[in-house]
């Protein structure tokens, strides 16, 4: 799976020299690979920002270098390996598909440290983990979605039907659901994370099929702009980065992906000799999910209730996978008052009692 099929393999070195080839040997190289361009206005583009903001919080103690563009499979242990290679010190692979890759490369540079965006394998000492709970935002999303929608029709781009996805999906659903017992939710999979035409064709094909909400784990504004054409009866988020431009309608908030805080901790880690192998998963209550502004498109009851439940998140007293839960053929999953265990988040590959449709293999 690709979240961009794109490598020129004539700029790889341009963007490894970045910040100076011959700089000071005292300095930190933090070096980020990305899947699309940091010019996407979503997913690439808010993992770049966390870089810019540790050179803004090291200053000429740091280094920083990145390559765009880079698809997810050999392509990506060869540019891991040029950056290994070229200095690095810590280097952000940042993307699901990298995770072999990653911990491939690792393996043969033991005293460059990776860190892996959203897997889940640490093979090696130098391999750390890190990802956020977006499906705390896909609930608070949920409840806009459900309260909001008009036909009682609700859609979801999907990327790739992998656990970070599929949970977003059940939490959405479960969500709109609590709060419209009628909501019906239509899948589309586009089987990409940045393709603007994609993209937009899944929202246009879901908008003729009478959906008025649509949420999206892809990369790119498409989906909001197809909705934008709908004159005003469809309305959707920001996914990843906070996609103001289309405020304060279609988009009526967003999930904002905060990376900075943990990038600026980790290479600040590294830099003062407390570094240590982890794997992090935070949400809402540690900043690397943001619920972007909910515009005055929203009824003030609805955001009310939305706010309340991203506040009760974040204060650790309501959990979006919270039981009695059942899978979609039917049989139980969580218990009336269970929450959902890490691990099948984790390694979720099913759709909660409701929803429709089979997830691709």
């Amino acid at each position: 799976m690709n979240r961009r099929h794109l490598l020129a393999t004539a700029a790889l070195g341009l963007s490894l020299a970045f910040g100076g080839a011959a700089s000071a040997q005292d300095k930190t190289k933090a070096c980020f690979v990305y899947v699309g361009p940091i010019g996407d206005g979503g997913w690439t583009y808010q993992h770049h920002q966390g870089a810019l903001d540790v050179q803004k919080a090291f200053g000429d103690k740091v280094e920083i270098a990145w390559q765009e563009n880079v698809p997810e499979g050999a392509d990506a242990e060869r540019v891991l390996t040029q950056m290994a290679l070229g200095g690095c010190d810590i280097i952000f692979t940042t993307s699901f598909g990298y995770m072999d890759p990653t911990n491939a490369v690792a393996k043969k540079f033991p005293n460059v440290k990776f860190e892996h965006a959203t897997g889940f394998k640490r093979e090696s000492p130098n391999v750390s983990t890190y990802n956020a709970r977006f499906y705390e935002g896909r609930a608070v999303q949920g409840t806009i979605a459900g309260r909001m929608t008009k036909t009682n029709k609700i859609g979801y781009i999907g990327s790739f039907p992998i656990p970070e996805v599929i949970m977003g999906i059940n939490s959405y659903y479960l969500h709109a659901k609590k709060v419209n017992p009628d909501v019906e939710l239509t899948v589309v999979w586009a089987f990409t994370w940045f393709d603007p035409a994609k993209e937009a064709d899944a929202a246009k094909a879901m908008i003729e099929q009478g959906v008025d909400v649509i949420a999206s784990h892809t990369d790119s504004t498409a989906p909001l702009a197809e909705a934008a054409k709908a004159g005003g009866k469809v309305i959707g988020f920001g996914q990843a980065s906070d996609m103001a431009e289309y405020k304060p309608s279609p988009r009526v908030s967003s999930i904002i992906d905060n990376w900075g805080p943990y990038y600026v901790k980790r290479v600040g880690a590294l830099m003062d000799g407390s570094y240590e192998q982890a794997d992090a998963w935070e949400g809402i209550s540690g900043g690397e999910v943001l619920i972007g502004e909910i515009t005055d498109a929203i009824p003030a009851e609805v955001k009310a209730e939305a706010e309340k439940i991203r506040d009760d998140i974040a204060a650790g007293t309501y959990h979006p996978f919270t039981g009695p839960i059942n899978k979609q053929d039917g049989s139980a999953w969580l218990a009336e008052g269970q929450t959902a265990p890490d691990g099948d988040l984790l390694g979720m590959g099913f759709y909660v009692e409701g929803i429709k449709g089979d997830i691709p293999k």
